[in-house]
């Protein structure tokens, strides 16, 4: 594969194995600035897997993951979150106990340029940087719909709310990139619209957003470009019309029709 030199993102030839089991194969994935990107598959077609080689969980057994052209496979996760890589997961994972405005805090700890030693003096620095980052974090809760929530426990809140109040988390690393895994797993129909438009807000706010995701009434209506994988292998890319019409994308979600076969066979 040749190189993009304007992407943001790229995956060039990836593929991992598991013992004997090929989980991802041969797979090449662009992501340029400003996209929206939806990687989607059936159930074990190794979507997450990609999610965990661009962050440095997995080690890709083949090819590479470049940043800005910058290889960055093997690198430890916490390194690849510096470069402003960000993710969120299948399964909320906030902190219990925590108001939804603490959480959000926690997630600027990357940026935090005090000292705990200046934390533990309250110096005079260490208030004023406290001051402007729960600022910024309030925007955020703001630009999310969630300041009027912000005092509240995370965990007590609808499941709706814990998905917005993750990502709000997030944005406050200052992400170049998104990726989020199944955001609108366990939305009922009213959060996922509500999620549709927090995702395309992000991606005005100017972070780039590469996303798996089931319920194809976000992909379609989210996404500039969509990757489909099978069984660890791209089986098609484009639009989102081209896709929602793809045979091959639609075998591999429905399968094929057995009077198809017999069709086939007869011919």
């Amino acid at each position: 594969m040749t190189t993009n030199d304007n992407a943001l993102l790229s995956l060039e030839n990836i593929g991992i194995s598991f013992g004997g089991l090929r989980a991802v194969d041969a797979l090449d994935l662009t992501v340029k600035k400003g996209q929206i990107v939806g990687l989607i598959g059936p159930n074990g077609a190794g979507k997450t897997t990609v999610f965990n080689m661009i962050t440095g969980v997995y080690k890709p057994t083949d090819g590479v993951v470049r940043w800005k052209g910058e290889a960055i496979s093997g690198l430890p996760p916490y390194k690849i979150a510096q470069r402003g890589i960000l993710r969120t997961f299948q399964t909320i994972r906030l902190f219990t106990g925590m108001s939804v405005l603490e959480n959000v805090l926690a997630g600027q700890h990357m940026r935090t340029k005090q000292t705990w030693f200046a934390g533990l003096l309250a110096t005079p620095a260490q208030r004023r940087e406290e001051k402007a980052l729960r600022k910024e974090c309030m925007d955020i809760l703001e630009r999310l719909n969630l300041a009027h929530v912000a005092h509240e426990v995370a965990t007590s809140l609808p499941y709706g709310i814990q998905r917005r109040v993750e990502m709000a988390r997030t944005l406050a690393a200052s992400p170049e990139l998104l990726i989020l895994d199944e955001p609108a797993a366990g939305l009922n129909d009213n959060e996922s619209a509500e999620l549709n438009k927090t995702i395309l807000d992000i991606r005005d706010s100017g972070v780039t957003v590469l996303l798996v995701e089931h319920d194809m009434n976000v992909v379609m209506n989210v996404t500039d470009h969509i990757v489909v994988i099978s069984f660890g292998r791209k089986i098609a890319e484009g639009g989102p019309e081209a896709i929602r019409t793809n045979p091959d994308v639609i075998e591999a979600y429905l399968g094929k029709d057995d009077d198809d076969d017999d069709e086939e066979l007869s011919a």
